[in-house]
């Protein structure tokens, strides 16, 4: 059995040799992920300029592929031109910093490479890990972040996927996983509304002339049920199980033209 593993924080970070580390024991693995930090850049396609592959060593030793491009270019590349099969799982992540609520569907970059991935029939898990430090999200390369407790809670959802394939009509599992866990049992949840508010920095250039970071507060209305609430308030594992056919209730839209 094989498993694609990709991230958005780069093939040099240190979560995506985590989720190496705790699945290389159940199946062959292959990392193939951007070559630097592509966090929030969602499931973007680089069409207007050639991708390059650099391989590397990782620092266990093994090989692995850096794409000069997206996640979702990673993973392009890694089933249409490094990997001769289509691999019996992907996982993308571990990533650094937790991808709860709606808005992370269309904007994280972690669960882009899924998103690809998952469009092809593969079975896909996106896991992301809450941290303490928001200033080490956007980091490129290694971190301090502990993922020994991710890793196996990965390892314990990817031995189910591989052993059954996921459910008719789930194509992703969105796993996150609460800085200080307070058991080590999943929690089935829905999406929050959001993860962040925006937040627009307005500054001067030295000629007065207006420019803008795009930042965020933190969202913290999280319903009972949702991933938000129980991450964040109960120290819950959460998995939530994502389709991607986003088609609403096309009868109703008939009976509305009407």
């Amino acid at each position: 059995m094989k498993a694609l593993i990709s991230n958005d924080d780069g093939i040099t970070a240190s979560g995506i040799l985590a989720s190496k580390k705790a699945v290389e024991n159940l199946c062959e693995t292959y990392v193939v992920a951007p070559e630097t930090q592509q966090s929030g850049i969602g499931h973007a396609l680089t069409l207007y300029e050639p991708l390059r592959v650099n391989e590397h060593t990782l620092k266990d030793g093994s090989k692995g592929y850096g794409v000069t491009g997206t996640p979702t270019d990673a993973v392009t590349i890694a089933l249409f031109e490094i990997m001769d099969v289509k691999p019996d799982i992907m996982i993308s992540g571990i990533n650094t910093g937790f991808n709860i609520g709606k808005a992370e569907l269309t904007t994280s970059g972690t669960l882009g490479a899924a998103i690809e991935a998952a469009s092809f029939g593969i079975p896909t898990i996106a896991i992301s890990q809450e941290v303490t430090r928001d200033d080490i999200k956007f980091e490129n390369g290694e971190n301090q972040v502990n993922f020994s407790f991710a890793g196996k809670m990965l390892n314990k959802i990817a031995k189910i996927v591989l052993k059954k394939g996921l459910p008719e009509g789930i194509d992703i599992l969105n796993v996150n996983i609460p800085a200080n866990p307070s058991d080590d049992e999943f929690e089935i949840a829905h999406l929050s509304e959001r993860m962040y508010l925006p937040v627009m920095d307005k500054r001067l250039d030295p000629r007065g002339k207006p420019y803008y970071w795009i930042g965020g507060e933190p969202y913290t209305d999280y319903k009972p049920g949702s991933d938000g609430y129980a991450l964040r308030n109960l120290g819950k594992t959460t998995v939530t199980p994502i389709k991607i056919d986003q088609t609403s209730d096309v009868d109703l839209l008939r009976e509305w033209l009407e």
